[in-house]
């Protein structure tokens, strides 16, 4: 089922018109009524006349989250105030927020974007749909939101926290669909395990999940635990919120939404275009956005590209899942580590539990990696031989997949922090004093 099938299903000849006449379009937009792309262009000694072709993408300078920051708050809106509908906002966690505008026109498309993908996913007009994001300047919750509106879905808009209340609405209400991250939605199926509740207590059928990582394992736990079928999306505040990319019911791949945004994979070291098929950073050009455009933005995670038509008929290119994000990778004794990889091998252990912590330290001249995970059973904490052996079995695992040695700590059942929105699993304390890491 498709939401726009006419633009869904374009050939790719018919596609690449358009994206060269909206590339066109949003460049001069950018010089003409921001001045951080006017310097940059001018800087480089590019003007907006010179994007005759798609590939002459390559000669427009980048834009960074840093570029963002520094022009703080409305720098970088493209439009008049008057003109501006809807603000949001990241949380800011490091640093001064990155804040994001949208006109009507940019509430209209995200709507359609967000309706495009949740129909690629499964989601029918009778769902009811219970969000389990956070809502306020976060884009994720009121994202899905409108899109879901737009299809015709009921919403039920819980916000995240208040886990027992969330699963009594969910219950009652008779939910088919779930909005969360991936690590709350496993945290909301041990709390209703608690509770008394089986998977038969719920009708859900349909994970939306998305804002932070999940690997294939942790999807099957998820799936697991609901008996619903999950799917991942991907989006950011910069580029528009959800709806950049999502899977369809073959779950091979995200669909870019091509007519809205032009998808680059670049060498994050060189900033060279790498073919298509390899894996980079992902760079993103918006060419529709009225209020907040961003050109060739470095999204910092990685991926792969893949140009071939899906088997669901959709033309647009595919993402795969993020592989890892450039500022998330973590270089260990020289090798580099990332949380994904990790993770994997963690979630494909029975014994232990999905929510685990990754602990970097500078010993001396030396770095080492703790890896701390719960145990499912707590009866394991009394057999001391067999947890000397799990710990084996997931040190070995581990050195296989990373090529290094960790420390392996098992711990409590339900004994580390939960999120009720992205999860936190990386402590690097090669830079800070012990004492200002928090459990």
């Amino acid at each position: 089922m498709f939401w726009q099938k006419e633009l869904e299903t374009m050939n790719r000849k018919e596609l690449e018109k358009l994206q060269l006449e909206r590339l066109k379009w949003i460049v001069s937009h950018c010089y003409q009524t921001v001045p951080m792309y006017r310097k940059k262009f001018d800087d480089a000694k590019v003007s907006p006349d010179k994007i005759k072709c798609l590939s002459d993408l390559k000669y427009i300078p980048f834009t960074t989250k840093e570029d963002i920051r520094d022009t703080y708050p409305f720098g970088m809106f493209a439009a008049p105030m008057n003109k501006i509908v809807r603000i949001h906002a990241s949380s800011g966690t490091t640093g001064k927020p990155t804040v994001v505008g949208y006109t009507k026109s940019d509430l209209n498309n995200w709507s359609d974007l967000v309706a495009r993908l949740v129909v690629a996913a499964g989601a029918r007009e009778d769902d009811l749909v219970h969000i389990a994001f956070g809502y306020g300047l976060f884009t994720g919750a009121l994202g899905l939101h409108y899109g879901l509106e737009r299809l015709g879905a009921t919403v039920v808009p819980t916000s995240s926290g208040n886990t027992e209340k969330n699963l009594m609405l969910m219950k009652d209400f008779g939910a088919t669909a779930l909005v969360s991250t991936p690590s709350y939605a496993l945290y909301m199926a041990e709390v209703s395990k608690d509770m008394g509740f089986t998977r038969d207590d719920f009708k859900l059928r349909l994970g939306l999940f998305g804002s932070e990582g999940c690997s294939l394992e942790m999807r099957n736990k998820i799936e697991e635990a609901w008996g619903l079928f999950a799917t991942d999306n991907y989006g950011m505040s910069e580029l528009m919120g959800p709806g950049v990319s999502g899977e369809c019911e073959y779950r091979d791949g995200m669909h870019i939404a091509e007519d809205h945004f032009i998808p680059e994979i670049i060498d994050s070291k060189t900033g060279e275009n790498l073919a298509a098929g390899e894996a980079g950073e992902l760079i993103i050009t918006t060419i529709t956005k009225e209020g907040f455009p961003v050109l060739r933005y470095r999204t910092k995670d990685i991926s792969r590209l893949n140009y071939e038509v899906c088997r669901c008929g959709r033309t647009h290119v595919r993402m795969d899942k993020i592989m890892g994000r450039t500022d998330d990778m973590l270089k260990i004794r020289g090798v580099n580590v990332f949380p994904s990889q990790i993770e994997s091998v963690l979630v494909s252990c029975p014994q232990v539990g999905a929510h685990y912590q990754l602990i970097v330290r500078r010993e001396g001249f030396m770095d080492t990696l703790e890896v701390k995970v719960e145990l499912i059973d707590t009866s394991l904490l009394e057999k001391y031989s067999e947890l000397e052996k799990l710990q084996r079995v997931i040190r070995a695992k581990l050195k296989t997949v990373l090529g290094i040695e960790a420390k392996v700590t098992l711990a409590e059942p339900k004994s580390l922090e939960r999120y009720q929105g992205k999860a936190k699993r990386v402590f690097d304390l090669r830079n800070t004093k012990e004492e200002k890491f928090e459990r």
